[in-house]
């Protein structure tokens, strides 16, 4: 049977989810319109550096999924993210139409300068947005599916998989980053125009897109958490703590790695297909295996297996990255390294798991009330 509506969060939890729900959906744009001369005004550059929290938030979801759940370990979880976001800016590129520099209402910018005659065939039907989203979905999940299923058949396990995960993303990095690829080369794309209409840059349309982003995040978090707490999700949690016990009782392992490896990557790619719109640009240094090592830092950083702690590294780390490289830059990795090292040293199960033992040490009685 699948999991019951309340057994998915619980009466406490549904409470405290649609109370930040609220405020996120709600009560930033409010504080976002309020006057500017009020002290609890919103600043407007604000407003998409939240909803690309947000779209981390979603990529450490989807990792935390594999990795927390079925001790999967992907280190090249930015290639889903790119794809995503790949295809997102493939639609964005085909409505700027006659605004180009060069005023092409069939070629984008870059393929006119490069001397391109006609539009490659693969971009056909990115000029409307339903297909564009479906793409962001289905080409991410389709590439994990022939890759894990190649990876899960041999029993490619552990460090193993994530070394092959990340040599994925710098293989893709290399070809994205050729002009003959069709995707804009070192340059990527950018001076995106609208989106279902709207201007892009408007204040308005940065505000529905922050919105999107964290509704996606919430539906996000829903759905993996019917999943981790189904019975799918408990044979994960089996497999992760022993695959060979799970597959001695007959349990197809490759099927139920894989199932979550492809869904974990049709997160990652709505994840970047929300994110490039607000960010106005995508380019191959979104395949960076660095990146994909940074995703793996927020989850380890939030707490592993946990969701919401997944969540919470990535927004804290991504803040702390956005302090630091304006007011230190010089200094950042070595705060993301030193970071990264007390995780792992003094709190192994990251700040999720510290707030669940200083919650276990508050109602544990004391030695007085006990005697």
């Amino acid at each position: 049977m699948p999991p019951s509506f309340s057994s998915i969060l619980g009466t406490r939890g549904w409470a405290v989810f649609l109370g930040i729900g609220v405020f996120l959906i709600i009560g930033v744009p409010i504080l976002n319109l309020l006057p500017q001369d009020w002290p609890i005004h919103l600043p407007g550059y604000l407003v998409p550096l939240l909803g690309k929290y947000a779209c981390y938030a979603i990529l450490a979801l989807s990792l935390d999924l594999v990795w927390g759940y079925a001790g999967i370990l992907s280190l090249g979880h930015g290639v889903f993210f790119a794809l995503g976001g790949y295809c997102m800016g493939m639609y964005l590129m085909r409505q700027i139409g006659t605004r180009g520099v060069y005023g092409n209402p069939l070629l984008p910018d870059f393929m006119v300068f490069l001397n391109w005659k006609e539009l490659p065939w693969y971009w056909y039907g990115f000029d409307h947005f339903a297909f564009a989203a479906i793409m962001a979905l289905v080409v991410p999940g389709l590439l994990a599916l022939v890759f894990g299923w190649l990876a899960f058949r041999s029993r490619v396990t552990g460090v193993y998989f994530s070394i092959i995960t990340q040599a994925l993303t710098y293989a893709l990095m290399l070809a994205f980053f050729r002009n003959d690829m069709g995707f804009g080369g070192n340059n990527g794309m950018t001076d995106f125009k609208t989106i279902l209409g709207f201007e892009v840059q408007a204040p308005s349309t940065r505000l529905g897109l922050y919105a999107a982003s964290v509704i996606a995040l919430g539906a996000s978090f829903l759905l993996c958490r019917f999943v981790v707490v189904s019975r799918f999700g408990r044979v994960l949690l089996a497999i992760r703590d022993g695959e060979s016990r799970v597959r001695f009782l007959g349990y197809s392992v490759t099927s139920a790695k894989l199932l979550a490896f492809t869904l974990s990557a049709g997160l990652a790619g709505l994840a970047g297909a929300l994110y490039v719109p607000q960010i106005g640009i995508i380019n191959p240094s979104e395949f960076s295996p660095a990146n994909s090592i940074d995703v793996a830092i927020w989850v380890a950083v939030g707490g592993r297996g946990t969701l919401w702690g997944a969540m919470l590294g990535a927004a804290l780390v991504s803040w702390l990255k956005t302090f630091f490289t304006g007011a230190a830059p010089e200094f950042w990795l070595f705060i993301l390294g030193g970071l990264f090292i007390l995780v792992t040293l003094a709190m192994p199960t990251g700040l999720a798991g510290l707030a669940h033992r200083l919650r276990w040490l508050r109602s544990r009685p004391s030695p007085a009330a006990a005697e």
